[in-house]
């Protein structure tokens, strides 16, 4: 039976302490005393994995709401309720720039064509997740988040053949122009969120205590549960611990990095041992960022194309890009598949947090729709065409279902058709994006 509070707790409620502030998760008491009409904030993420899949263990071999599930997808086998598998698509294949690495990430999420060029005069596409953002983030602390892994920010040139290194860097296009930096550091997101100064010196002096921000905040958090029932105490006691243990994992990974002799202004780079937990911490804060509405569009690079990465803790010693040649052979296609299915399984804990936390009217999963995917099908070749990516999440008609969107003559239907079926979900309206045809509705 849902807690109805005699107070009205209103959504945009703030706990401020010294230099910090904390926005609400979802309450009971914020929906008007015994109304059924509850207003759901939907949100977006989009995830990105590098060097393209292995198709055969990606694509379900049966397609509708009966398929049998694939290998690399497995880990999402219990939220396949709320996600459609879409297959044959391609990405814009005008693009010739480069060897298609730098173009398979920078036109991902635009369908766009990049401009041949190694300089810094990068040109492609604005992404939707900007168009969404422009849309339904106007009135959040942070209008969009953008999160990586690998530090790219020092790369300048050529990075994939005649393909300048700012194709790289991002997913996410503010404008044609301009990209949106990916942010590496879990601390620099954790104190854009909640406060408190975000220098190398201040980050290191935070790294040297265990003072939880959440400190300056219990009396204001006091004050609060006073106003809630029972329910809702226990939703924000939950909610307040979640924030103080991914500051206390972020202040131990800076901790193991510091005394490593790495400068916490930089990333964590080349830390194969760390990797899992580098990209738990980031989606932990994607998770917070979205429940306490600092902002309702995010994205996520889960490794960079053309990196160096290996993955000796799933039995990988290889590099991932080297791996991703594997000219067929079965051994090596085993081991790209290895990784493929490692990146979704690191994504199915995002998306189980989410099913599991309540929220306006459902869950935050019924809430929040993803994109998740790569820009290459077969990594072997640097293809555009097949494509295949996933949408988790949101209550859109077609979930539960295995699509593919191949056409009458055998030809992939470009995926912008797809991202234009993202904006439309989103309430976002374009006359044309990138390469698109139509609109694939959710």
């Amino acid at each position: 039976m849902l807690y109805i509070s005699k107070k009205k707790v209103n959504r945009r409620t703030l706990l401020q302490g010294t230099g910090v502030a904390l926005m609400l998760p979802y309450l009971s008491a914020m929906s008007p005393a015994l109304s059924q009409e509850i207003t759901a904030t939907q949100r977006f993420g989009f995830i990105y994995t590098p060097h393209g899949v292995i198709l055969d263990d990606w694509i379900p071999t049966t397609t509708g709401s009966d398929y049998k599930s694939s290998p690399i997808l497995s880990s999402l086998d219990e939220f396949r309720d709320q996600m459609t598998i879409y297959s044959g698509m391609r990405l814009n294949t005008s693009n010739t720039v480069g060897s298609g690495h730098a173009t398979s990430s920078a036109t991902w999420l635009s369908g766009a064509v990049a401009k041949d060029t190694s300089g810094s005069d990068i040109e492609a596409g604005k992404t939707i997740d900007q168009y969404i953002s422009d849309q339904i983030s106007q009135d959040t602390p942070l209008p969009s988040i953008e999160m990586g892994i690998e530090d790219v920010g020092h790369m300048i040139g050529s990075c994939d053949g005649t393909s300048s290194c700012g194709y790289i860097n991002s997913i996410s296009w503010k404008t044609k122009n301009q990209t949106n930096p990916m942010e590496i550091n879990p601390r620099t997101i954790f104190e854009r969120m909640f406060g408190i100064g975000s220098t190398t010196v201040q980050r290191l002096q935070r790294s040297k205590t265990d003072k939880s921000i959440l400190d300056s905040i219990v009396t204001a958090s006091q004050r609060m549960e006073s106003q809630l029932g029972p329910r809702d105490k226990n939703r924000l006691d939950e909610f307040l611990t979640t924030v103080r243990e991914v500051e206390r994992r972020v202040g131990n990974l800076e901790t193991r990095l510091s005394e490593g002799g790495t400068n916490l202004s930089a990333a964590p780079v080349e830390i194969p041992e760390l990797y899992e937990e580098h990209v738990d911490i980031m989606l932990d804060l994607m998770y917070l960022a979205f429940q306490t509405d600092t902002t309702r569009v995010s994205s996520m690079m889960l490794s960079r194309e053309l990196n160096q990465r290996t993955y000796p803790q799933i039995g990988v010693p290889e590099q991932h890009h080297g791996v991703s040649h594997h000219g067929y052979n079965p051994e090596r296609q085993q081991l790209h598949s290895l990784i493929n299915t490692y990146h979704v399984s690191l994504f199915s804990k995002l998306v189980s947090k989410l099913r599991n936390t309540e929220d306006f009217g459902g869950t935050m999963l019924d809430n929040t729709t993803f994109l998740y995917g790569a820009g290459m099908g077969d990594g072997n070749v640097h293809s555009k065409d097949p494509l295949s990516n996933i949408i988790v999440g949101g209550l859109a008609s077609s979930h539960g279902q295995h699509i593919d969107m191949t056409q009458s003559d055998g030809t992939p239907i470009p995926q912008a058709n797809l991202l234009r079926g993202v904006l439309q979900y989103a309430g976002v309206e374009v006359d044309a994006l990138g390469d698109s045809t139509g609109i694939i509705t959710l």
